[in-house]
């Protein structure tokens, strides 16, 4: 079949696109199109380049950051390839009704996004970007990732130590003057360190120790730090500066927004330009994720969705997050992304274009245990074996949830973006036994 007029909206009764039934989500499935041209082909986009026509399904109805071995890299082909066999079965049947039937009980506000080899398996939008003007999520909303910037700080960092800037080996005393850096700070501690959560140095958020009501406290910390003060890393220091360490660097992985706040304070010296910038340059640029960047909350962006917290009490409105969050995130959180911006991230780090090929694969090794099942790498986190393995990045902030998982050896890539929170991590479960359980 063949859809004219790429700028238009068609309401569609069944249509087969790389293997997605949307009979499943009737009576009301849609194609949003984009800047792609005047002819597009239901199955395979035109452009070359990803996917410009997704379903959109209007809405059916926890918090940690963190989460062992990962093999040598498999980068995967294009966004938009010729077609492939699918190589887990009728996972992504089972994996759509599992999704179905999370989102069916709790209120789920974001996208659910898989591919395989490069083909959107799966790609459903729920709830609103906008509730207060009825804007629904569509394919392009970019969401607030939280700590899954912690990837693109790592990425940047060792982008830097390819380009012979910086070693993961140095002391982070002899890269930061004592005016950028915590008081308590051990010489002993190294860039490497940073990235692997292994720092030992205290932090300013203790997400270990944090309860279930967590987006409140994280929004009380600004209560003497106004948010719109937070601008760069270095407006993050007064939080933990004075803080004693919890013990030597290299003992244990404790997950630490500290430690990359400083690896952000690290990349503005060694690159001699703002953290942010230079996450442009190093990342986002060569990774083609034209989408993606740090917003000022007071910035007015098309196709970003609002996080949101729920009403203090029964009967009150939705809120925002905005007094919730620094008014510009940083090197420990804050960026904004959407699936195909993550998506290309994949294809081009696995494919050494933001990194080195040897990087790839040393960011892909173990380098600290977390636990019997899990470890980390510079800057994502690995779990699973044999053909199940898998690396991951996620993050969480009030009014904002955001989950990748990347299975090299089924050249399968999963993303989850929300814009509130408690509800992605258990769509997210859904999507990982299941994949898991296929490759079994």
């Amino acid at each position: 079949e063949v859809v004219q007029s790429a700028r238009s909206e068609f309401p569609v009764h069944r249509v087969d696109a790389c293997g997605l039934d949307l009979n499943s989500y009737l009576p009301r499935a849609h194609f949003r199109f984009g800047d792609v041209g005047d002819l597009q082909v239901l199955g395979t986009a035109v452009s070359g380049e990803d996917y410009r026509f997704h379903p959109h399904m209007e809405p059916v109805g926890r918090a940690s950051r963190t989460k062992s071995h990962v093999s040598t890299p498999h980068p995967i082909t294009r966004l938009c390839p010729q077609q492939r066999t699918v190589t887990v079965g009728s996972v992504f049947d089972e994996l759509r009704a599992r999704v179905d039937e999370q989102v069916a009980t709790v209120g789920f506000s974001g996208i659910v996004s898989v591919t395989q080899g490069g083909h959107a398996r799966m790609r459903q939008c729920y709830g609103m970007a906008n509730r207060a003007d009825d804007i629904p999520v569509s394919p392009r909303t970019r969401f607030s990732l939280g700590s899954m910037t912690k990837l693109f700080t790592a990425m940047t960092l060792l982008r830097l130590r390819d380009d012979g800037a910086v070693e993961l080996t140095t002391p982070v005393v002899d890269i930061l003057p004592p005016t950028s850096r915590p008081r308590t700070l051990r010489s002993d501690v190294t860039v490497g360190h940073l990235l692997t959560h292994t720092s030992g140095i205290a932090d300013y958020f203790e997400e270990e120790t944090v309860g279930d009501d967590w987006p409140t406290e994280f929004a009380a910390l600004w209560s003497d730090l106004p948010v719109y003060r937070v601008t760069r890393p270095h407006d993050v220091l007064p939080l933990f500066s004075n803080l004693d360490p919890y013990r030597s660097p290299g003992a244990t992985f404790q997950y630490s927004n500290a430690g990359y706040v400083l690896a952000g304070l690290v990349i503005e010296v060694v690159g001699d330009m703002p953290y942010t910038e230079a996450v442009q340059r190093c990342v986002f640029d060569p990774a083609l994720m034209t989408d993606s960047g740090f917003f000022a909350a007071d910035e007015v962006r098309p196709l970003t969705a609002t996080g949101y917290l729920p009403p203090s009490e029964p009967g009150k409105p939705w809120r925002t997050n905005v007094f919730a969050m620094p008014s510009v995130g940083g090197p420990d959180g804050g960026a904004f992304s959407n699936v195909g911006d993550l998506e290309r991230l994949v294809e081009q780090f696995e494919s050494g274009r933001v990194v080195s090929p040897a990087t790839v694969t040393e960011a892909l090794s173990p380098q600290a245990e977390i636990d019997e099942t899990t470890a980390t790498g510079y800057g994502m986190f690995l779990a699973g074996e044999g053909r199940a393995r898998y690396w991951y990045s996620e993050g969480a902030d009030p009014g904002a949830e955001a989950l990748l998982w990347r299975f090299p050896d089924l050249d399968v890539a999963a993303v989850v973006l929300s814009n509130v929170n408690d509800y992605a991590w258990d769509i997210g479960e859904a999507i990982v036994d299941t994949i898991k359980g296929a490759a079994d």
